[in-house]
């Protein structure tokens, strides 16, 4: 699992979950810079411990709050997390989304030079259609430009519009896939239920910050949470007092039940907002396949969402 973290984690809390060897941190530059001087504090003490070929870092350029992809943009918001990260590459630098008022021709010359210069090893995507990934493949192709190797896309057991056209695209193309939402922004937690959107509520991913009406407008249906319950029934009745909990099922499910492909490189990340829950991820990701019977659940949640499934581009 790759790993995409929550600015409020303090170092002491951040350090001791490194010790998964396929573990990737996520830097997002339109999370402010907070997050990244952590990370670059959090770096230097790996470094120092000899630890540091165990991270491999992200970072992302995006089209939103005065930035775009144009060149000098997409090298500004590289350079600036570069810096802010205290390192001279990263590992894996996105396109977060698309940048619909500029020529896209003009934005993968500018991340061609910069992985000639040294500043990131591979180039991903993110929220962009089908259609445009094999866009962008062949102008890189036919221009001999560092290559897409990465998606980043919304999948998990509730939103699979991905199945459809994306996934069959980037097995053409040999692109590997990462997950990120896996459990629903936390719906699959099951801590949650429909009601709760008319009262008030202690600030998470759906409540009291800047991208919680995004995440309920996304995920807050009342077909959702039918499925959920009925998930829910499900591994009452296939693991009775042995159950495993709902975000278990929903991870595992991803692992063992979804269109992701191990040999083909693809990847979940796994969230988190303290090292309780990441462990508690990180075991449900090890964990092993599902009963039928509750994958049959998952099956028909999703023949219940399906037609209010949020799409995967933007």
């Amino acid at each position: 699992p790759l790993v995409a973290h929550a600015p409020r984690l303090s170092l002491a809390s951040l350090f001791p979950g490194f010790n998964h060897p396929r573990e990737g941190l996520d830097a997002r530059l339109h999370l402010g810079h907070k997050l990244h001087l952590l990370l670059s504090t959090h770096i230097c003490s790996v470094l120092s411990f000899h630890l540091c070929l165990s991270v491999r870092i992200a970072t992302k350029a995006n089209p939103w709050e005065g930035k775009t992809l144009k060149p000098e943009s997409v090298r500004n918001q590289l350079e600036t997390s570069l810096k802010r990260l205290r390192t001279q590459c990263v590992e894996l630098f996105y396109l977060h989304a698309p940048d619909h008022q500029n020529p896209i021709q003009d934005t993968l010359q500018a991340c061609n030079q910069l992985h000639k210069e040294g500043k990131f090893k591979q180039l991903g995507l993110s929220n962009y259609a089908s259609w445009e990934v094999a866009e962008i493949y062949c102008i890189c192709k036919h221009n001999n430009w560092v290559l897409p190797t990465v998606y980043q896309g919304m999948y998990n057991a509730t939103t699979r519009q991905v199945e459809t056209e994306l996934l069959p695209c980037l097995r053409y193309f040999g692109i590997r896939f990462y997950a990120y939402n896996p459990l629903a922004g936390g719906l699959l937690t099951g801590k949650y239920h429909y009601e709760d959107k008319d009262g008030a509520q202690p600030v998470g991913r759906f409540f009291g910050n800047s991208w919680a009406g995004t995440y309920r407008d996304r995920y807050w249906k009342e077909s959702h949470f039918q499925g959920i319950d009925g998930i829910q029934k499900a591994l009452e009745a296939a693991y009775g007092s042995e159950k495993p909990t709902l975000t278990s099922a929903a991870i595992r499910w991803m692992y063992h039940h979804s269109h992701l492909r191990g040999d083909l490189g693809d990847g979940v990340i796994i969230g988190m907002s303290s090292m309780e829950q990441l462990h508690e991820n990180l075991t449900a990701a090890a964990e092993g396949p599902l009963k039928q019977e509750v994958v049959d659940a998952f099956k028909h949640t999703w023949d219940l969402v399906a037609h209010e499934c949020p799409i995967y581009f933007r």
